[in-house]
């Protein structure tokens, strides 16, 4: 996603990888229950084998007839391995507030198709990607996945922030789909701020966080990235958990090796553009400035990412390939 230099962003966990902090709005998944027949265990097992390690709890729970009922509310995401049918039978009756009830996803007994049915927005579409990693095809239907584009709940998780006046939301896709919406903006505190029905709020989930500013030749690969983000992380002694996003520029945004490492890693990816950039520019000289114009991206985005607008590490290369600096 792309966003200028007024962002809301946070938080980690620490099992080497971002953590999705569950908060009031729901809009993220950890705590995952798969309903599953008898004779389908084989693949809830499977399941949990294969995305067990980025959830804090994920279990397996024997089908009957109450079982949707005798669990709700203590799961963030129910994924039903089931048909579509059952589980919106099972499930409708205990539907309430989109805000307040669990995510729901169906699945096929091959992981074929990861379905969300309720909570798209809100946990459903991302245990839905996170199965695709099994080689199911997650079946987006909420408007802004479908048409390509990335709403305020995906933007939020992205951030490792969560949306805090949920029903401003409306507004807001609606205004992603009509490419309307402008940058996430970020005020810095202590402040007071006053908002329409149609602002959605954005809080980060962790203080003191830092941000991974990245620049790389192009081609670099996915090893070299998380190479050089461990690199950097030891010596300004943090670990991923205090890890809030990684930064780059709009020119790297759609790096393979880079986001392929971000999504190894569980953390978003920021793109600032080039004016902001420029606002930010680091104290390393760079031969891109002289030559396309561009400051030397990694310890610009660093210093746009980070909440202080601060660098906690100055420019460091890896390999030749992939440079990295640590704002806060």
């Amino acid at each position: 996603m792309s966003t200028d230099d007024t962002t809301e962003e946070s938080s980690t966990d620490d099992s080497g990888g971002h953590c999705s902090t569950p908060d009031s709005d729901g809009e993220v998944a950890e705590e995952i229950a798969i309903i599953s027949f008898g004779r389908k265990l084989d693949t809830a097992e499977e399941i949990v084998e294969g995305i067990g390690d980025r959830y804090e709890t994920i279990d397996i729970i024997e089908y009957h007839g109450d079982v949707f009922a005798e669990h709700w509310g203590e799961y963030d995401c129910f994924v039903g391995l089931m048909a579509s049918g059952i589980a919106m039978r099972k499930t409708a009756p205990l539907l309430d507030d989109k805000w307040d009830d669990p995510a729901i996803v169906v699945v096929d007994e091959e992981l074929t198709w990861a379905i969300p049915i309720t909570g798209g927005h809100h946990g459903a579409n991302q245990v839905a990607d996170d199965l695709a990693s099994l080689g199911a095809v997650p079946a987006m239907t909420t408007a802004s996945e479908a048409a390509g584009k990335q709403g305020v709940e995906k933007q939020a998780k992205a951030l490792s922030a969560h949306v805090v006046n949920g029903d401003s939301t409306v507004a807001t896709n609606l205004a992603v789909l009509e490419d309307e919406l402008g940058p996430v903006e970020r005020l810095d505190g202590p402040s007071a701020v006053l908002v329409d029905d149609d602002v959605t709020v954005l809080k980060r989930n962790i203080e003191d966080g830092v941000v991974l500013g990245t620049g790389s030749v192009s081609g670099a690969d996915k090893e070299r990235f998380l190479e050089a983000w461990d690199h950097a992380l030891e010596s300004v002694d943090r670990d991923w958990e205090d890890v809030e996003f990684v930064a780059t520029a709009t020119r790297k945004e759609d790096e393979e090796g880079l986001l392929a490492a971000a999504a190894e890693r569980d953390v978003g990816v920021v793109a600032f553009d080039r004016e902001t950039l420029l606002d930010h520019e680091g104290p390393t000289p760079s031969k891109a400035k002289e030559l396309i114009g561009w400051p030397g991206v990694a310890e610009a985005s660093a210093i746009a990412g980070g909440a202080e607008h601060e660098l906690a590490l100055e420019k460091q290369s890896h390999e030749e390939e992939v440079t990295v600096a640590v704002g806060r």
